[in-house]
């Protein structure tokens, strides 16, 4: 769960400073924050949550 924190605290600023440096627009980052929910309930979930505790466990050791 706390893995699972970070990386969304983690998406949340790399979203926020590429708004801020005019990298992409506030638009396209509300398209792609809404297609992590709709990711999130699909059979997608499990192989993502299983590649991020993977690239966790990476840095971890």
């Amino acid at each position: 769960m706390a893995v699972t924190i970070s990386v969304t605290v983690l998406l949340a600023i790399v979203a926020i400073l590429l708004i801020r440096a005019r990298r992409t627009s506030l638009g396209a980052a509300v398209v792609l924050w809404l297609s992590g929910f709709t990711t999130a309930s699909t059979g997608l979930a499990d192989p993502v949550n299983t590649f991020l505790a993977a690239v966790a466990h990476l840095f971890h050791h």
